[in-house]
């Protein structure tokens, strides 16, 4: 990690210009070897892009055009480099929405949050995210075979076991979303086992709000930080024990920008993040990611001299995410499409005890047949991945607003 190190202190303007002077090269090479690029990038000439001004003349690729584009051009967008033979792993998140992992040692670039949350050569760490079809499990073991810690492949759920090897292997950290190391620490509190050895943990995925950080420290953990990371961008950035901000990640160009526009917005007003990616596979040009966060002036007193963002402040648009999972609107439109008596439908996603929770209000046209909620209940869950619940209601009773997601999160 020393040269990692070396990197993180750089002089920001060192840094700067290291980023501005690869630019036109990784332009080129998207426009040369991704399809999607060479149609969106037409025209421009990527030697004259070496400046932020320049870059944001350069129109925006969107997440939430993600799944639009996939099924265009199959199974990327054409906005891989690489074909996907050559790749390491694919992976199907709900939408359906396809991400690649190219073949790299840490390509996810996650050994740098692994670190700074205090994880270190020779340690034990319990992975307790899906290493089922979505890519957040990998990101883990690739930083941590990179940073040189073995790994639990525990994954999400079957709370008992976990605590089993928690309390048995004593690894010193763990890795997954807050809510869900709740629940395991309640867990063993139920089943009077020693999970004392596991000191601390990087959590990603979900929001944690100072409460739950606090409550995590109150019953065991010494250190609880935060990395914000992406299926198809990897780490984009990551808490430090200085706990101002998140640093951005070494390796990417990240720009605030007016939702909607792709406009840079001063220095601390709340914007969209959009981020270019400096990968050979999957060389993603100002992608939007549909997130909200603003520069945070200055330097980490931890020493790291990157960029800082206040961390997650909301959507730009009406994806939001649940347990982890996004959900998308026009996966409730085939939820709607499924079902013909909902003329109307609206998700609220609220998160009491701070664990999330789906309802789907429905509008019904025709008198409710039985068992119709049970139905649009399976729908819902085979659509998103994810179990919700479903209120029918009376034609007319939900607001005319344009909204078909509503975040009803409460955060401290």
């Amino acid at each position: 990690m020393d040269t990692l190190h070396a990197l993180e202190v750089r002089p920001p303007e060192v840094r700067e210009a290291a980023l501005l002077a690869a630019l036109p090269e990784q332009i080129a090479h998207a426009q040369r070897h991704a399809a999607g690029y060479a149609q969106l990038l037409a025209g421009i000439d990527a030697r004259a892009v070496t400046s932020r001004a320049a870059l944001a003349r350069l129109p925006v690729t969107r997440k939430s055009d993600l799944h639009r584009l996939q099924q265009a051009i199959p199974p990327f967008g054409g906005l891989n480099a690489t074909a996907t033979g050559e790749l390491a792993r694919v992976y199907m998140s709900p939408g359906p929405i396809f991400d690649p992992e190219g073949r790299a040692s840490d390509w996810w670039r996650m050994a740098r949050p692994l670190y700074a949350a205090g994880f270190r050569p020779g340690d034990l760490l319990q992975n307790c995210f899906s290493y089922h079809f979505t890519p957040a499990a990998s990101m883990i073991e690739g930083g941590a075979q990179a940073l040189g810690c073995a790994v639990i492949p525990a994954g999400t759920g079957q709370t008992e076991m976990q605590v089993q090897a928690m309390a048995l292997l004593r690894p010193r950290g763990y890795v997954g979303t807050p809510s869900f190391l709740k629940i395991i620490l309640e867990k063993a509190a139920e089943m009077q086992a020693d999970v004392s050895g596991t000191r601390i943990a990087l959590v990603a995925a979900e929001a944690l709000p100072p409460s739950l950080r606090q409550w995590l420290l109150a019953h065991g953990m010494e250190r609880v930080l935060q990395t914000y990371a992406s299926a198809d961008l990897g780490n984009i950035a990551y808490e430090s024990e200085a706990m101002e901000g998140l640093i951005v990640d070494e390796d990417l160009l990240v720009e605030i920008v007016q939702p909607g526009s792709g406009d840079p917005v001063a220095e601390g007003e709340v914007g969209e993040v959009l981020v270019t990616k400096f990968d050979r596979h999957y060389p993603l040009i100002r992608f939007a990611t549909g997130d909200l966060s603003a520069v945070l002036p200055g330097i980490s007193p931890c020493g790291r001299t990157n960029m800082r963002i206040r961390g997650w402040m909301g959507r730009a648009d009406q994806t939001i995410k649940v347990k982890g999972m996004f959900v998308h609107p026009h996966q409730l439109a085939e939820v709607q499409r499924r079902h013909p008596e909902i003329a109307r439908a609206r998700l609220v996603v609220d998160n009491p005890g701070n664990v999330d929770r789906m309802t789907l209000n429905c509008e019904v046209r025709a008198p409710q047949a039985e068992g119709l909620a049970a139905r649009i209940a399976d729908s819902l869950r085979d659509v998103t991945k994810l179990r919700g619940e479903v209120r029918l209601c009376e034609p007319g009773t939900l607001p005319a607003d344009g909204k078909v997601i509503e975040d009803a999160k409460k955060y401290d």
